[in-house]
């Protein structure tokens, strides 16, 4: 709810910008289309009229561009034709006006809709059911006002890709580009992760592993059954390490309890047993698909890991919840901050959420606190 009210505002936002280009782009259309109109026999003078005419437009045009994708995320093209761009603004306008009458809208129902608080505070109520009915009406005109907005900045986000692109061919291209990175990272991921393990296995398990033989052997070489019986005690909590070793690598390498028993009961585990305090926020109503949960899970595992090594933080708090597009994740802890984006373990996390074409941010200021964040798509 919170996430669609932020929404919600971030698109008023823009509607209310876009608005003010409206108050601009009109008068620009009129004078465009009159002085292009006196000279449409005349090439010489059309060509003179044309290029004031495109360089304001284009100035227009990228302010509409900044403005869509700062507030409804709506990205366009950088190339666009010049016809294609008068289109535009010849049309834009329009819905700058339409979207400056559902923003009055929105107003005018707020105050009618906490009306009563005033009415309350200021003196005596003679038509309770007046201000009952009216703050009624009110509401309801913030609800429509509302929804309008994000149909307005629908159209807005349309239009602008109907005229601005990008063209199916360019969509195409850049989502062939975007494939074949997301392919090469998680190959070099999986190939990193085959590294990691095998660095446990030879330096934890395959080490504890030797001594155990070591120690049974001299064992049983042995002349004398005390040194013998010590031999061997030492060689049980060789073998109790190097099964707990074991486990270890095989929790990092995927952890069971993930299929056995879900998503919040392997962040449950997590949490307990990291060496600093977590917090754990889980808000999800069903259970991701694996995939996604099994993102999510490496995402908060790592970045658990990483604070307790590096952040000198005491509390960690991880929050999993519905987002716009699917799950969002985050993690943010009190340490010192100043972590490093590129470092092999973020970027291997990054790479495995661009595999899902989720979104990965960093946040870690010197002097903290750091904040990593992961939107994971849903099927």
């Amino acid at each position: 709810m919170l996430g669609i009210a932020r929404r919600g505002l971030r698109l008023t936002t823009g509607l209310v910008f876009g608005a003010a280009m409206a108050v601009a782009e009109l008068p620009f259309v009129v004078l465009s289309g009159f002085s292009l109109l006196l000279v449409l026999a005349w090439p010489r003078g059309r060509r003179a009229v044309l290029k004031p005419v495109t360089t304001a437009a284009r100035a227009l045009t990228e302010t509409n561009r900044r403005r869509l994708r700062g507030y409804f995320s709506a990205d366009t093209s950088d190339t666009y034709a010049d016809h294609r761009m008068l289109q535009y603004l010849s049309l834009r306008w329009s819905l700058g006006l339409l979207g400056i009458l559902v923003v009055s809208a929105a107003l005018i129902g707020t105050a009618y809709g906490i009306a009563w608080i005033f009415f309350l505070l200021l003196g005596e109520v003679r038509y309770p059911l007046t201000l009952a009915t009216s703050s009624i009406g009110g509401l309801f005109l913030l609800f429509l006002s509302l929804q309008g907005s994000f149909g307005v900045a629908d159209l807005e986000t349309k239009l602008a890709r109907r005229y601005l692109g990008p063209r199916h061919q360019e969509e195409l291209e850049r989502r062939i580009e975007q494939l074949a990175t997301t392919r090469a990272g998680v190959v070099a991921a999986v190939n990193d992760e085959r590294r990691r393990i095998e660095r446990d296995l030879h330096d934890g398990v395959q080490q504890r592993l030797v001594a155990l033989g070591m120690l049974l052997g001299r064992a049983l070489r042995g002349k004398d059954e005390m040194r013998a019986d010590q031999l061997l005690r030492q060689a049980h909590e060789e073998s109790r390490q190097a099964l707990t070793e074991l486990r270890e690598v095989a929790w990092r390498v995927y952890p069971t309890v993930l299929d056995e028993a879900g998503l919040r009961a392997a962040l449950e585990t997590v949490a307990e047993r990291s060496a600093i305090p977590v917090r754990l926020d889980y808000d999800l109503a069903g259970e991701p698909d694996t995939a996604v949960a099994t993102v999510a899970y490496f995402v908060v595992s790592e970045a658990v890991t990483n604070a307790v090594k590096h952040s000198g933080a005491g509390l960690i708090a991880v929050r999993v919840a519905p987002g716009e597009a699917g799950v969002l994740v985050r993690i943010e802890d009190d340490g010192l901050g100043g972590a490093d984006a590129s470092g092999s373990g973020l970027f291997g996390l990054a790479r495995r959420v661009a595999a899902l074409d989720g979104r990965f941010r960093v946040d870690s200021p010197a002097g903290g606190p750091t904040i990593i964040t992961a939107e994971l798509p849903c099927a």
